[in-house]
């Protein structure tokens, strides 16, 4: 908690989509844009940093009045960075040895599988995970069956998921083998989501590398969020906000914990931090 946290020095705001930005409606509250557009208005970039796809971000960046070449988002976890007009900034995939070691430990768990590359969703169990259509719908991908074999190494797969019910997908986190957690970035990104991204992925570093890019540091970075795959960049951020809706291990690390996206946390941090 020794961190600097003097909102004077805040230039880039990165804000998690579902359970933060979103309320529990998963709806885009008023409250959230007026304290987005006022932080904005004062030259803040603001990031949205997701496991979705750009395509499932989208629909959030007008509302928001976040659009150009000069705005960023951070997709698939980290593994991608784009400009919000799709300009690729940096992309880090999966090995296609880590696809079947990840894959067949689906089926010895029993646990439903997918990937996802950046034009499509392809699970590899005939009958579809209800949370794999729901994670289509989120990130307005389509959805399409392919066996394991039908999967090459010509496919560009971005990031891999378990998607099931609560207690499948903490049986398969209890029993991943710890080769797979140091070779790989494992998070939860909702109860019923276990995702893998590439080692070098994960949202603190692509945070990190983009606040680089743009010649800032840790200090100038504040980041808001409330599960697994958010750790890393409320970590990294000079500023690091935890929902109250959130993970107990966010609450930890973080310099301030926020009200809950039930009560528009991510409005009442940027409210007492930046827009005074």
């Amino acid at each position: 908690m020794s961190r600097r946290t003097n909102n004077m020095n805040i230039k880039l705001i990165a804000i998690d989509i579902d359970g933060t930005l979103l309320n529990e409606k998963n709806e885009l509250a008023q409250a959230t844009i007026d304290a987005i557009k006022a932080a904005a208005a004062k030259g803040i970039k603001v990031v949205l940093c997701s496991g979705r796809p750009l395509s499932g971000i989208r629909p959030y960046l007008k509302p928001l009045g976040i659009e150009g070449d000069e705005q960023y988002a951070i997709a698939f976890n980290g593994s991608v960075t784009e400009t919000v007009s799709g300009k690729l900034i940096s992309k880090m995939g999966i090995n296609y040895e880590d696809f079947l070691q990840i894959e067949m430990m689906s089926r010895e768990m029993g646990v439903h599988f997918q990937i996802e590359t950046l034009k499509e969703i392809i699970v590899t169990n005939r009958n579809i995970s209800p949370y794999s259509t729901f994670e289509a719908g989120l990130v307005r991908l389509p959805i399409h069956f392919r066996t394991p074999e039908e999967i090459t190494r010509e496919d560009d797969i971005i990031k891999m998921m378990y998607a099931d019910e609560e207690d499948k997908i903490q049986y398969a986190m209890d029993n991943l083998p710890n080769s797979i957690k140091q070779r790989m970035q494992v998070v939860r990104s909702m109860p019923f989501f276990l995702e893998f991204v590439n080692s070098h992925a994960g949202k603190g570093t692509a945070l990190k590398n983009l606040a680089e890019k743009l010649g800032l540091t840790a200090d100038n970075v504040m980041a808001i969020g409330d599960q697994g795959n958010d750790h890393s960049m409320i970590e990294y951020a000079g500023l690091g906000v935890a929902m109250g809706n959130g993970i107990k291990e966010n609450k930890d690390i973080a310099q301030f914990v926020t009200k809950p996206n039930s009560e528009d946390g991510v409005a009442f941090a940027l409210n007492k931090f930046i827009n005074k």
